[in-house]
């Protein structure tokens, strides 16, 4: 189906049939849809019905364009263009990582590229279901707040150069709600949808370059590497065409990433990676975006690595958190209540499942169910094991943290079948499979 008249009239029946029967939205009607139903003109049920329509019928790559636009039309654009500091001009970039289990890595990544005299942005969100959310993980700091207005958000990229924060109300509304809407009607998993729905918010977010962590594997959105890939293409197109400076990188989330799944846990373990320390996949992962990330904005020739052992990234940290109220040398909440799960036999292990030890953070207090619901600071689960560790019966393979008792049983249970042991395992794959630009 070819572009719609300006003038057209439109319904939501006759835009939901076109989908229905498999032929592509003309811009008309999907700039009409997606702002009659951000005004309450079009009906959930009628949305609901025409993202199921997307899901099965998909979308073309001019169609995903004029949906994302709308979506970003449906709000305010912010404009970080004129950011300076010792009056020259900022460079601004962003990350945007899929989720996955353990994925702490804004926590360390932001202050690391802020170190070497680049803006980043970095608007965020919260957790739902088994992935955490960075403003969860933060908000475990005492005193650390995630709304800023405008005004705060560029005085702090101005003097402290990073700022993690919620994303204005004002920014894509019509994604705001259809958000809400995919997840109680069985959307979520529609490529189309998933990419105007992160690239809209990024997009108006206004940053200058912006580098994609596409998750694939069992504790991702996305479980095969097909999909993500698909994802991955969608998205750097879409930041491309509205003229962001777009790559990602594919990366696994088979296995958790690092040894902490929960908001204060997560927090500690950041720590110690800006520290100089921490996990060697957590490590790896924050230097390569990082390296992506400078690399966008025109910093092609450092380590970034060097930041985290000089201190550099943890000096940004610090200012940073401080810039939002928080106090960088407070204690993080701890659990009052621990248990351990241990291996029932001896052996070698040859899996962690993500989603199982994600499953059981969250039934620990660690997420939510539903938007709104509030977290525990402390509740989370540790991974003692990696693939290809030898264990013994009996040895610790988690630890799990809460503030209510009464939460070990269901999470024990999400554990049951988390790790396999077996008699050898094989070297697990790689941890950044691919990189995507606009020209791959």
């Amino acid at each position: 189906m070819g572009d719609t008249q300006d003038d057209e009239v439109y319904d939501a029946v006759s835009v939901i049939a076109t989908k229905r029967d498999g032929h592509r939205l003309g811009d008309g009607q999907i700039d009409w849809v997606v702002d009659a139903y951000t005004r309450g003109e079009v009906a959930d049920e009628q949305m609901s019905s025409l993202a199921m329509a997307i899901l099965l019928r998909g979308m073309d790559r001019a169609e995903v364009a004029r949906w994302t636009s709308a979506m970003i039309a449906s709000g305010e654009r912010m404009d970080f263009s004129g950011l300076r500091r010792d009056g020259e001009l900022l460079a601004t970039v962003d990350k945007h990582s899929t989720g996955g289990v353990g994925d702490k890595i804004t926590l360390p990544l932001a202050p690391l590229v802020a170190s070497y005299g680049v803006a980043v942005p970095q608007l965020s969100g919260r957790g739902l279901g088994h992935t955490g959310g960075t403003l969860d993980k933060l908000e475990s700091i005492p005193g650390w707040r995630a709304d800023l207005d405008n005004a705060e958000i560029h005085r702090l990229l101005e003097s402290v150069g990073a700022v993690v924060c919620a994303a204005g109300a004002g920014l894509a509304p019509a994604d705001k709600k259809l958000y809400a809407l995919r997840d109680v009607t069985g959307t979520v998993e529609s490529i189309p949808l998933i990419a105007s729905s992160i690239m809209s918010k990024k997009i108006a977010e206004g940053t200058g370059a912006l580098v994609l962590d596409v998750k694939v594997g069992s504790g991702a959105f996305m479980k095969t590497e097909e999909d993500a890939r698909e994802l991955a293409r969608t998205m750097v197109a879409l930041g491309s065409d509205s003229g962001v400076t777009t790559t990602a990188l594919l990366t696994s989330m088979s296995a958790p990433l690092g040894r902490a799944a929960g908001n204060a846990l997560e927090v500690a373990e950041s720590l110690d990676v800006l520290a100089g320390g921490g996990p060697d996949d957590i490590v790896q992962l924050t230097v390569a975006l990082a390296a992506e990330m400078l690399a966008a904005a025109g910093i092609d020739d450092v380590d970034p690595a060097e930041h985290l052992r000089n201190g550099r990234a943890m000096d940004v940290w610090r200012s940073m958190i401080a810039g939002q109220g928080g106090d960088p040398d407070a204690p993080l909440p701890v659990a009052a209540h621990t248990e351990v799960v241990r291996a029932d036999r001896a052996g070698v292990v040859e899996s962690v499942d993500a989603m199982r030890v994600g499953v059981a953070a969250w039934r620990l207090g660690a997420g939510r169910a539903r938007q709104g619901e509030a977290v525990q600071a402390e509740a989370g689960v540790e991974t003692l094991v990696r693939i290809g560790d030898e264990v013994s019966a009996g040895q610790p393979l988690f630890t799990l943290h809460t503030a209510t008792p009464q939460r070990f049983g269901a999470g024990i249970a999400a554990l049951r079948e988390a790790v396999t042991i077996g008699s050898s395992a094989t070297a697990p794959g790689p941890l950044i499979i691919d990189r995507i630009t606009v020209d791959s």
